[in-house]
């Protein structure tokens, strides 16, 4: 897969003396198709069609595919959190060559490249234990190897149960979904890793976890859910530009017979959502997607009509959002304004964003 450099495969030794003694003249250098490889191992785990109910939260994972947005559920147990986002990179569009080939070097550096795979082609999924340690987060030992974090790159990071993760692990986060990297330093060392990825996180509402069940009854008193609710800092929610909430799964939807909308088909969307950010961001670099703009950025490709600008004004001010919500919002309309194949944001766009920010609502309240 090196480009640039002929291979002539051969059988035997004999085979090789006679065609570096030009007796053996019919051996032509093996052709390869690089794309072709990067595409061809898309064994990810599960389908979106195979999950009952949750539209809405298949429709906000969409949309954070879409833009690399980084997301966070809301919802007790049993919802379905763990098993939607095990399904994510399913949806996110297919790994360049180059994408693949950061992924593979990072993956052999940390002796972790499956035997008899030449080239990591699918999208890494991730997911630690709450008890990670912080280095084995970020990366480290004598001879610095790459964490959980780096061996997201390009892919996606899932965190369970957010909240019983140790603080001092949380925080590491925030300068990775910052910088897209990581730099681990030791007396005789320092080695940069790249950690460009998603972040997906999920938790339950409250300690118990049944506070937005309707069947089930919370124990927790309202001290008791503030509580758990301050264990993620605001600095690292301030970094998760969509808050979901997912419901406990109804009846009428488990017993159905009717399958969801299969990954392919999203994935599809998504794509072609990201060719448009590609186009947009193209000369200007380390911009690739809707969640990697800065304010400059928002202020070329948000721009808001009046009633856009009213929405949002309402939102701020009536539903108790917080100022961090606003480029969060911005953002992410963006995104769902690319999935709609509109060149403006309209304000259907903004109102869909809204409604991902439900942990601003309710700490307000």
């Amino acid at each position: 897969m090196v480009a640039g450099l002929a291979v002539f495969p051969v059988s035997s030794l004999k085979e090789a003396a006679d065609f570096l003694n030009a007796k053996y003249r019919h051996l032509a250098p093996l052709a390869i198709d690089l794309q072709q490889v990067v595409l061809q191992d898309h064994r990810y785990m599960g389908d979106f069609a195979d999950v009952k109910g949750q539209e809405n939260v298949k429709r906000a994972l969409e949309v954070a595919a879409a833009g690399a947005h980084n997301i966070i559920m809301i919802g007790p147990p049993g919802s379905g959190k763990t098993m939607l986002a095990k399904r994510l990179p399913g949806i996110l569009p297919p790994m360049t060559f180059e994408e693949a080939l950061e992924t593979t070097k990072i993956h052999s550096v940390a002796g972790m490249l499956p035997h008899g795979t030449a080239l990591v082609s699918a999208r890494p999924f991730r997911s630690p234990h709450h008890t990670i340690s912080h280095s084995a987060l970020v990366g480290g030992g004598a001879i610095p190897r790459p964490g959980e974090i780096s061996l997201s790159h390009h892919g996606v990071l899932f965190l369970d149960e957010l909240p019983e993760f140790a603080a001092t692990v949380l925080e590491v986060l925030r300068q990775p979904l910052e910088d897209g990297y990581v730099t681990i330093s030791r007396s005789k060392l320092s080695v940069t890793y790249p950690a460009n990825f998603m972040l997906i996180c999920a938790m339950n509402p409250c300690p118990c976890g049944f506070r937005t069940d309707p069947s089930r009854e919370c124990q927790c008193q309202p001290f008791m859910v503030q509580k758990y609710l301050a264990r993620i800092s605001g600095p690292l929610l301030d970094r998760i530009d969509l808050h979901i909430e997912v419901p406990a799964v109804r009846y009428r939807d488990l017993a159905g017979r009717a399958s969801g909308e299969a990954s392919r088909s999203i994935r599809e969307r998504v794509s072609a959502a990201r060719e448009v950010q590609t186009t947009r961001f193209r000369g200007r670099g380390g911009l690739f997607a809707n969640a990697d703009m800065q304010s400059k950025e928002i202020r070329e490709f948000c721009l808001l009509d009046g009633a856009c600008e009213e929405l949002l004004r309402l939102a701020i001010t009536k539903l108790g959002l917080s100022a961090r919500a606003y480029d969060r919002i911005l953002k992410v309309g963006r995104t769902i304004a690319d999935l709609a194949g509109s060149g403006e944001i309209r304000p259907e766009h903004i109102g869909e964003a809204i409604q991902y920010r439900s942990l601003d609502r309710n700490q307000h309240v």
